[in-house]
């Protein structure tokens, strides 16, 4: 996600790091790679222009400080107006006073609106909300049973009624079923076209008129560029949305459309998909997606991403295990499936400030480690987990054999924990942050 438009503005830093001063001439040539940049990344053409003229204003403007290093300032200023081009604050999805908050979600075909149903559900129901989704697509074929499958595989209800061929009906029956059943939230998926047509606004407009949604977000699929954006306009010219959802940020490089839709439309980004599992949602936050794009991380996410696998009570005690020596196998094990949880490697890694995306890019990490070690672990018996040392030749051949490994790799892991505990040891013994570092070196990987 924005991977050309962060190297390239890591470039244009490293242009303005020689300079004692900000200047009218380092400024105009370091705007127009911005607004080179911009264009590259596919953000529309007068976003583009405003964008960099708001930053040559205020980078030349009464407010510089001549005290502060021209490249921190150069890119407080890019943060501060990226920030203003995406919304400024984030934005929360509607809440009605009385149960239920209805919410419809339009589209394109092929846009990820019926994934993102489920994924709106799934968010919700994470939040300790109860809802429902109504199968509102009566035109593409298997539509109906996606959502089905999607509302199963998150324990949440899905309402359609077989063979009707009315989505007005469907849409109503929906939030009356919502009602009856005392949900906090019904999702209503509607049908898309491959392109926008009056039969298709018509649906959606009489939906609305019917249900009176409190809330209405536009899905776009983000790999489309300006073509998301002049979507966006047409839709919500005709059906006055309340926010937007880009999808596929995973799968765009440029990120043109997350820069260009606020200003275009006026209305805000409300969330970002950023994969295809059903946990794969983000809200959206300017101010977090600016520092991403400007290579400065978003350890808030982050850590938002840990505590949503991993309770504070979880934490104590894995903490305390490792206090008193005890951290086993099994112990090893469970954090690794809560890290996968996560997301890649790769993505978590990004999240860090100071991480080089280009390095990161070439390191190709291999999350099939994660998996290998797994199967190693699963193929010792529990004695074997808790007390490693008694694993002699005959047992690690066992274990190889079971986990499809090979020895050398039973023994790598073996070792690499056993460096750790020692580590742990002194840690406990308060040997030092020195010992920290190593440890972290040393963590147990099969490569």
């Amino acid at each position: 996600m924005f991977e050309e438009l962060s190297s390239k503005f890591e470039g244009l830093y490293r242009k303005i790091r020689g300079t004692a001063r900000i200047s009218e001439s380092n400024i105009s040539e370091a705007v127009r790679d911005v607004r080179r940049a911009l264009l590259d990344a596919d953000v529309n053409y007068k976003v583009a222009k405003k964008f960099v003229d708001d930053v040559e204003k205020k980078s030349t403007g009464s407010d510089v400080l001549k005290s502060v290093n021209p490249e921190q300032q150069f890119i407080k200023i890019l943060y501060d107006e990226l920030v203003e081009l995406m919304g400024g604050a984030s934005a929360d999805i509607a809440v009605s006073a009385e149960v239920p908050t209805i919410i419809m979600v339009c589209g394109l075909q092929g846009s990820g609106k019926t994934t993102f149903t489920g994924k709106l559900a799934n968010y919700l129901k994470l939040k300790g909300k109860r809802a429902g989704l109504v199968a509102g697509d009566i035109y593409r074929p298997a539509a109906i049973e996606q959502l089905q499958i999607l509302g199963a595989s998150i324990d949440v209800p899905v309402f359609t009624i077989p063979n009707e061929k009315n989505a007005v009906k469907i849409a109503e029956e929906g939030v009356r079923f919502a009602r009856t059943n005392g949900l906090d939230y019904v999702i209503i998926d509607t049908a898309g076209r491959l392109t926008i047509d009056e039969v298709m606004m018509k649906e959606v407009a009489d939906i609305k008129a019917t249900v009176k949604p409190h809330e209405i977000l536009f899905v776009c699929d983000a790999m489309t560029g300006q073509d998301a954006v002049n979507t966006a306009k047409a839709f919500h010219d005709q059906l006055e949305f309340n926010g937007v959802v880009l999808t596929k940020l995973d799968g765009d490089a440029r990120g043109g459309a997350a820069l260009s839709i606020r200003s275009v439309v006026e209305k805000p980004i409300k969330f970002i998909s950023t994969g295809e599992k059903l946990d794969a949602l983000e809200q959206f936050h300017p101010d977090r997606m600016a520092s991403r794009i400007l290579g400065m991380g978003d350890i808030v996410t982050l850590v938002e991403k840990a505590q949503a696998q991993i309770s504070e009570e979880e934490a104590k005690k894995v903490e305390d295990k490792l206090r008193k020596n005890e951290f086993t196998l099994d112990d090893f094990r469970e954090q690794l499936q809560q890290i996968k949880k996560m997301g890649s490697v790769a993505d978590l890694l990004s999240y860090i400030p100071g991480v080089n995306k280009a390095a990161l890019a070439e390191a190709n990490v291999d999350e099939k480690s994660f998996t290998r070690v797994e199967a190693i672990i699963t193929s010792m018996t529990t004695e074997e987990r808790r007390f490693p040392h008694i694993l002699n030749g005959s047992r690690r051949e066992r274990i190889a054999q079971g986990s499809g490994t090979t020895v050398q790799e039973v023994n790598r892991l073996i070792k690499q924990f056993s460096e750790m505990q020692k580590m742990m040891k002194k840690l406990s013994q308060g040997k030092g942050s020195r010992q920290m570092r190593e440890m972290m070196k040393n963590m147990p990987t099969v490569e």
